[in-house]
């Protein structure tokens, strides 16, 4: 910890429960965030076992495997963790202004409108009474039906009817994920008018993300500005603001962040929520991350609210072998402090562990 760490490092380490409360359940983790980018599966698993009390990673898998958290594209066109309850009202919600977006590839694709809804019902037929099947086996399916799916197309494709709201993570087969269909993996849940779901989504992101801006929350959800300055005002007093170099800050009055400094270390995983959700300006801002837009594509270790290198692993045998690469050398302190990060990640993982610093 430093003197120049901006204290609103510390409300969000604490309000994504870092550093104080963690949660007992994945899917207590996954609700609290509203949505958790899960495009690296086995780092986001990690993601949510920083934030629980003595979280494994078989914990974790167990979770998804008992469909307690779900993993599907949302929000911004990649995966998300999300709560079965919050899938489908989440994907009316943000849904269409990704398939927007999705415009060009599917064009590029050749996946008209009237494509993409017969490749979602071939897949759907095929899915119906609990079946998990996997991607390459949902390409064999369109195939026999006619249709070319691989690579790309097949991607977005399956994204389509993800985004739809149709499909959703099964379980998974060994080291492949597999798709089953939303409506019989998922228990039936009361359906939300689109300004209810905007102001729920509102009231998600500024708990387990807050203090943030509205531009944290648009580049988050892949929201527009007017809809998230409309779930602020629709929310009125269960949203409020402090105001820090011309910003404002949103929170949840029903949970208000307080600053907890702390000196202990993190091993941050690729796309971890602590950075990646909020807009690249202000995460350089407030972690001190010198190229902010790069710097969620690597695995980092963050030292008193800051980012103050990055980390890699490997496996051998039972153990995990981690180097860290600190931006500048770490004190003693700092260093005894990575080296209790690393024996909790090994710990998750369930096994031995060794550091090494480069």
């Amino acid at each position: 910890m430093t003197d120049k760490t901006p204290a609103m490092a510390f409300k969000r380490l604490a309000q994504q429960r870092l550093t104080q409360n963690p949660f007992e359940t994945a899917a207590e983790a996954v609700r609290w965030l509203g949505a958790v980018q899960a495009q690296e599966y086995q780092d986001a698993k990690w993601s949510l076992g920083m934030r629980m009390a003595g979280a494994t990673d078989e914990v974790v898998e167990r979770a998804i495997d008992e469909g307690t958290i779900l993993r599907t594209h949302a929000m911004r066109p990649t995966w998300h963790f999300v709560a079965p309850e919050d899938i489908r009202w989440l994907q009316a919600l943000t849904g269409p202004r990704v398939q927007r977006q999705n415009g060009p590839i599917y064009r590029q694709n050749g996946l008209d409108e009237a494509l993409r809804e017969r490749c979602t019902e071939i897949m759907a037929e095929a899915l119906a009474g609990q079946r998990n099947l996997t991607r390459a086996e949902l390409r064999e399916t369109l195939a026999a039906a006619g249709i070319e799916a691989s690579g790309q197309r097949l991607a977005y494709i399956v994204m389509h009817a993800e985004l739809e709201g149709v499909i959703c993570s099964g379980l998974r087969r060994g080291k492949q994920i597999t798709y089953v269909l939303l409506e019989e993996r998922a228990p039936p849940a009361p359906a939300l008018a689109r300004e209810e779901a905007l102001v729920e989504l509102t009231r998600r992101f500024f708990t387990g993300h807050g203090p943030a801006t509205e531009r944290d929350m648009s580049w988050w959800s892949g929201l527009t500005l007017t809809d998230v300055r409309r779930g602020l005002e629709l929310a009125g007093a269960e949203m409020a603001y402090e105001e820090e170099d011309g910003k404002r800050y949103w929170f949840s009055t029903a949970h208000p962040p307080a600053a907890v400094p702390t000196d202990e270390a993190f091993l941050l995983p690729t796309y971890d929520e602590f950075l990646i959700g909020y807009a690249a300006a202000d995460r350089g801002r407030v972690t001190g991350v010198h190229e902010p837009e790069a710097m969620v594509f690597f695995s980092t270790v963050v030292i008193g609210g800051q980012v103050r290198g990055t980390w890699r692993r490997t496996f051998q045998k039972g153990r995990v072998n981690v180097e860290v690469a600190p931006f500048r050398p770490f004190a003693a302190g700092e260093r005894e402090a990575v080296a209790a990060a690393v024996e909790r990640y090994a710990a998750f993982l369930g096994m031995a562990a060794a550091l090494q610093f480069l």
